[in-house]
């Protein structure tokens, strides 16, 4: 009996004496949390996108509780986070509209065509290393869904050739603007009613020959629009949200019909005449 007597005694003096160190040091090692740190953290989604320009909630929570990021950074939380953080703060914190991507280009299989074939790994960062690309347009979509994959939301899809983003449960994260090489994807604001879908800085000559959809820098928008919203600059035509107010003239002016209005990030008039 005794040779199981003294190795029972003998484990439990051990963990005894384990348990008695780790007390000792989770004490010594032990870091105070700051609450309102995380209480800012439980009031954030979650979502660690990265959108805030911080690594995560984590450290946008501790950027706001030092007093050196404000409180209204969270898209994915919106309004509803920033009214709770700056009632944390006891700050006052105005309105946050909402955001969500969208895809300046419309150069699709229709208004384009490619300058080779492509044959490799099926990624438009991968594609953009051979020649800007494969389609005759350098700042167009290559369409190999880059944006489609690091996007949580299931947000968005490749449309004839094109990424086109569903902004109904786009949370504004801005992963997607980040995995496009081309720099493609914008955030924009709910309220925003124009855009023009086009991102090519080619002279107008140039853009003619490469796709129909683009922008050729006319200027007739430009001249048509009723609050002086609208500027060319380097071969672009250009929107001011501040200043339009929807009117949708531009959009029946574009003589290409690269203007497009939206509601929502949503396209409610394409701009290719064509579908």
């Amino acid at each position: 009996m005794a040779e199981y007597v003294l190795p029972i005694l003998f484990f439990l003096v051990i963990g005894a004496v384990i348990g008695v160190l780790l007390t000792a040091a989770s004490k010594v090692f032990y870091v105070r949390t700051d609450e309102t740190v995380q209480k800012i953290s439980d009031a954030l989604p979650g979502a660690n996108c990265g959108g805030c320009g911080y690594s995560g909630c984590d450290g946008y929570a501790r950027a706001v509780a030092a007093g050196e990021a404000p409180a209204d950074l969270c898209k994915p939380g919106g309004a509803a986070a920033a009214k709770k953080i700056g009632g944390i703060m006891g700050i006052e914190v105005g309105d946050v509209e909402r955001v969500t991507a969208f895809v300046r280009c419309n150069g699709n299989c229709g208004a384009t065509e490619d300058k080779y074939t492509y044959i490799g790994s099926g990624s438009c960062a991968a594609i953009e290393r051979f020649y800007n690309g494969k389609g005759k347009c350098r700042a167009g979509c290559h369409g190999m869904g880059d944006c489609v994959k690091v996007c949580e939301n299931g947000c968005i899809s490749i449309v004839n050739g094109v990424s086109a983003v569903d902004p109904t449960n786009c949370t504004g994260c801005g992963k997607c603007v980040r995995a496009c090489p081309n720099k493609l994807i914008v955030l924009i604001k709910e309220s925003q009613r124009c855009i023009v879908r086009c991102s090519s800085l080619d002279t107008g000559k140039e853009t003619r020959q490469i796709c129909k959809n683009g922008c050729i820098a006319c200027g007739i928008c430009v001249k048509k629009c009723p609050s002086g919203a609208i500027a060319i600059d380097s071969n672009h035509a250009l929107i001011d949200p501040n200043k339009c107010t929807g009117c949708g003239v531009c959009v029946k002016a574009c003589p290409v019909k690269c203007i497009t209005a939206v509601s929502a990030g949503m396209v409610i008039e394409n701009c290719n005449t064509d579908e």
